[in-house]
């Protein structure tokens, strides 16, 4: 099955997705989008491009695991894309993964616009992998 993830932001927000043996993750997209529903509205757009059978969202915990905000928003947004897409909905622990994803563009001299526009992806493909990873154990 193919697994999609995402890395919510406040105006942008990163897709991954998995190959069908879901032993791999690929960045594929970033969604320019502020306002919430219509953001929803793009992230099932994209689970039908896709053709992914379960979603990951990104959710960020306080390091101390204590949830703030954004967090809230992310478990918001999740409820909201299961309850229009139908699919299988997953909150998933990302913390660090924007700093890994810049740590990766670091070393592969990914640097100004170019890694504007695709740290949100680098860190939606670091969600995946670690959730990948996860359900293989």
């Amino acid at each position: 099955m193919i697994i999609m993830a995402v890395d919510l932001g406040l105006a942008r927000t990163g897709v991954a997705v998995s190959d069908e043996g879901e032993s791999f993750a690929f960045p594929r997209d970033v969604i320019y989008e502020r306002d919430e529903a219509v953001l929803i509205e793009k992230i099932c757009a994209a689970i039908k491009e896709y053709g992914a059978g379960r979603l990951v969202v990104g959710l960020p915990k306080n390091m101390d695991g204590s949830f703030g905000e954004r967090a809230e928003t992310s478990k918001r947004i999740a409820e909201s894309v299961f309850k229009a897409s139908g699919i299988e909905t997953v909150l998933f622990d990302e913390r660090c993964t924007t700093i890994t994803a810049h740590n990766y563009l670091n070393m592969n001299n990914v640097r100004g616009k170019k890694r504007k526009n695709t740290v949100d992806a680098v860190a939606a493909t670091v969600i995946l992998e670690d959730y990948l990873r996860s359900i293989r154990k």
